[in-house]
C-alpha cells in the first residue's frame, strides 16, 4: 500500500470528522425524537390523558373519621374504546390504604372498581395515599388516584359501620352502634344528619361518663319503603369540637334491599356492532314466586323485545337490537313490569357502539 502524503491525510481526516459530526447530529435527532415520543405517549411513569378519561374522577377526601370506622371508597373505570383494556396491577404509596381489582380485562363499555380501603385502626392522623393504577396488555399506561382522611384516635366506632345486610323489600331493619369518646367530659353529639330519607337516627347517651369517657349508643333504622337496591350512605355524627374541621365525623351505612323481581346482566353491554347487523342477547328475569311479565318498554326503537306470557318463577327475555345507518354510541333503557313490581318497573340500561361497514371506514 502506497504512502499518503501529508496534504492528502488532512483532506481524509476533515472527511472522518464530517463523517463523524454527521453521524452524532443524526443520532442526538434520532434521540431527541424518540424522548419526544416516548414523554408523548405516557412513558417513564408519567400519566396516559387517554387512560384518565376512562375514570369519571380520581381523587377523594374523607375527611375527619373515627377510629375502627369503615372508610371506603369506589373508583370507578369504563373503558371507553374499542380495543380490551387489561388493569395490571394497583400500586399504593402509603401501607395505610388497601386496594382490590373487582375486575381485570374490560371490553368496549364494560366497568370495573378500584375500591381504596383505609386502616383506621392501625393509623392516626392525616393520610394521604397516592393508587398508581397500571394498565397492561398492548396499550400500557398509569393513571394516579388519590385519597386523603384525618384519621382521629378520640373517637371509636363500634362496630366500623352500621351493616343491615340483606333486607327482604318491604321490610325494615334496625341496627345499633355504640361510638365512645375520650378526652373532655362535656364532649357530645349534638345532633345525626341522615341525607337518606330511608334511614332514621336516634341517640341514648350514658347517663353517667365512665372513666372520663363519653358514650353514645345510635340506633339506626332501614325504613320498609326502602326500594330495591344497593344501600350506601353515611350519616353525619355532628359534634360540639371546638375544632369546626373535626366537628363532623361520617359513619357509614350498607345493605342491600332485595327485590321480589331481578333482572340480568344489568347493564345489557351489546358491545360493538356493525351498521345494519342485527344481534339478540337474552335477559334473565328471576322472582321470588311464580309471576308474569306484564310489559316491556325500550327507549329506542331499533331495541325490540318477545313478551312471554306464561307465569313462572324465571322468564327469558329475548332482546333485538338491529343497527341503523346511524353510528356512534348508544345508551337506552328498558322498563320490565310484572305482576311482582308493585307498580315499579324493572330498568336495565343498554349499551352499544355502531361502527360503519368495513367498505366505508376510512
Amino acid at each position: 500500500m502506497g504512502r499518503v502524503r501529508s496534504g492528502e491525510w488532512r483532506v481524509v481526516s476533515g472527511e472522518l470528522r464530517d463523517r463523524r459530526s454527521a453521524f452524532s447530529i443524526q443520532h442526538s435527532a434520532f434521540v431527541a425524537l424518540w424522548l419526544m415520543l416516548v414523554v408523548a405517549s405516557g412513558g417513564f411513569g408519567q400519566e396516559s390523558d387517554w387512560a384518565k378519561k376512562m375514570f369519571d374522577h380520581t381523587s377523594h377526601d374523607f375527611g375527619t373519621v373515627a377510629r375502627g370506622a369503615k372508610v371506603e371508597h369506589t373508583f370507578t373505570v369504563e373503558n371507553k374504546y374499542n380495543e380490551d383494556m387489561e388493569i395490571a396491577e394497583v400500586r399504593t404509596s402509603c401501607g395505610c390504604t388497601a386496594t382490590k381489582i373487582t375486575k381485570r380485562t374490560l371490553k368496549t363499555w364494560e366497568k370495573a372498581e378500584i375500591v381504596a380501603t383505609v386502616d383506621t385502626r392501625g393509623f392516626f392522623g392525616r393520610k394521604d395515599a397516592t393508587l398508581t393504577v397500571v394498565f397492561g396488555g398492548q396499550f400500557p399506561a398509569e393513571v394516579q388516584l388519590h385519597v386523603h382522611a384525618y384519621i382521629r384516635s378520640d373517637i371509636v366506632v363500634q362496630p366500623g359501620s352500621v351493616q343491615f345486610g340483606s333486607v327482604a323489600e318491604g321490610s325494615s331493619a334496625r341496627q345499633k352502634v355504640t361510638v365512645s369518646y375520650a378526652g373532655r367530659p362535656d364532649w357530645e353529639i349534638a345532633k345525626v344528619e341522615t341525607p337518606n330519607r330511608y334511614l332514621e337516627a336516634q341517640l341514648v347517651k350514658a347517663a353517667v361518663p365512665t372513666s372520663g369517657q363519653v358514650t353514645y349508643d345510635l340506633v339506626v333504622t332501614l325504613k320498609d319503603d326502602t326500594p330495591a337496591g344497593y344501600v350506601h350512605d353515611f350519616l353525619i355524627l355532628v359534634t360540639n369540637d371546638r375544632r369546626p374541621q373535626y366537628a363532623r365525623v361520617p359513619l357509614a351505612v350498607e345493605g342491600v334491599v332485595v327485590p321480589a323481581v331481578t333482572v340480568r346482566p344489568s347493564p345489557l353491554l351489546l358491545g360493538v356492532v356493525t351498521a345494519g347487523q342485527t344481534v339478540t342477547r337474552q335477559l334473565v328475569v328471576q322472582g321470588n314466586k311464580p309471576f308474569r311479565i306484564v310489559g316491556v318498554e325500550c327507549s329506542d326503537k331499533r331495541l325490540t323485545c318477545a313478551v312471554p306470557t306464561e307465569e313462572k318463577p324465571l322468564h327469558l327475555l329475548p332482546v333485538t337490537f338491529k343497527a341503523a345507518d346511524e353510528t356512534g354510541k348508544l345508551s337506552a333503557k328498558i322498563r320490565i313490569q310484572t305482576s311482582l313490581s308493585s307498580g315499579n318497573a324493572l330498568e336495565v340500561p343498554v349499551d352499544v357502539r355502531v361502527i360503519p361497514p368495513p367498505a366505508t371506514r376510512p
